[in-house]
């Protein structure tokens, strides 16, 4: 998996979305003949009221609660197809491709085939939009720099790798111990171990 998408997959992970990472749509060339048009780098689902109960000291329990960039609306379900570069944070032409989007949607039952249409078309002039049965569809971009004015969502590198940090010295007391198998938030847990051992003058304990 790419560095970058497994960076946003951890972050969109902890934010309480289910996610699947670099998906290939596949098109038809001719008879018996077919190739990949695109994969698209995230796929990301998060089901209405979507939280985790965090145990902190002395056993209390809080919820945690997504990051507010992320935009979450707590009472739908919220699906995000996302692009995820190391620059620029924007969409390249097939995340806005009506058919790549078409497949994309009636494969995951995000809405019926017969609407499939009018929400492609709204997804991609508006960057979101909601389907008939009240799931919540929006396009991201992810990337080092956030760029101009888009009609679809931004969040940048730096923001996710801060986040990041930020929950596990917010939750260390508990993660400490965890054995993270995902290659991003292992690499975060080993680094921030690493600095525990670590003295202020540079030497180790």
């Amino acid at each position: 998996m790419d560095h970058a998408v497994a960076l946003v997959q951890a972050y969109l992970q902890i934010n309480g979305y289910f996610t699947v990472a670099e998906y290939p749509i596949i098109e038809s060339t001719g008879k018996h003949h077919f190739k990949t048009a695109t994969d698209l780098d995230i796929l990301a689902f998060r089901f209405p009221g979507a939280g985790r109960i965090v145990t902190g000291k002395k056993g209390a329990q809080t919820v945690f609660l997504p990051d507010p960039l992320l935009g979450v609306s707590g009472d739908k379900a919220d699906m995000l197809i996302g692009e995820i570069k190391e620059g620029k944070a924007e969409l390249n032409r097939n995340a806005r491709n009506p058919n790549v989007l078409r497949t994309v949607l009636a494969r995951f039952g995000c809405c019926s085939i017969e609407h499939v249409d009018s929400v492609v078309e709204q997804l991609i002039r508006k960057g979101k939009t909601t389907t008939h049965n009240d799931h919540h569809i929006r396009l991201m971009a992810f990337g080092s720099v956030a760029t101009g004015n888009h009609s679809y969502s931004t969040i940048t590198t730096g923001h996710i790798v801060q986040f990041i940090e930020r929950y596990l010295d917010e939750h260390w007391e508990v993660l400490r111990t965890t054995q993270f198998k995902h290659p991003a938030l292992g690499l975060f847990m080993v680094l921030k171990k690493a600095r525990e051992k670590i003295h202020p003058s540079g030497t180790l304990s």
